[in-house]
């Protein structure tokens, strides 16, 4: 049971960094995202809490489906894995909300680093979205480990 627990540690760990290794490609470097660094470039910011979202909505028709996913969905969805791996690998974590607070953190980090290096915006519409993925993600988290812990102590569900 040990090696067992050892190897699915290592798998996690492997794949929480492939998935940092990744996020932090497509939200700093992917050019494919409009990440390309331009010195000249106009630094685009948004300081109000659900202006973008609303505006990505409203101009839902004319941004196409994949644009409005992409800002809306992709931004919840990048973070999810956030959410569920930080648990798994640091079980002080699995009962706590502070993986949230990292979320945010991390996501808050990501928006200063592109603004500062014209790579993107900084959009505090991003940030929520980045949390709630992180919340997301947590909250499948802690389902799959209550599912775990009742197949191992043999409780029913």
């Amino acid at each position: 049971m040990v090696k067992k627990t050892n190897l699915m540690k290592s798998i996690g760990i492997l794949l929480f960094a492939i998935y940092l290794l990744l996020l932090f490609y497509f939200l700093l470097f992917a050019e494919e995202l409009g990440r390309s660094h331009v010195t000249d470039r106009v630094v685009h910011y948004n300081p109000v809490l659900f202006a973008e979202i609303k505006r990505f909505f409203i101009y839902r028709k004319e941004i196409g489906f994949w644009g409005f996913f992409l800002n809306i969905f992709g931004n919840i969805l990048i973070f999810m894995p956030f959410g569920f791996f930080v648990p798994m690998l640091v079980s002080k974590y699995r009962k706590s909300l502070m993986v949230i607070l990292y979320g945010f953190f991390l996501s808050l980090s990501i928006e200063i680093i592109q603004g500062i290096a014209k790579v993107g915006s900084f959009d505090v519409d991003d940030i929520f979205l980045n949390t709630v993925g992180t919340i997301l993600g947590f909250i499948f988290f802690s389902i799959c480990d209550y599912i775990r812990r009742r197949i191992i102590y043999g409780k029913k569900i």
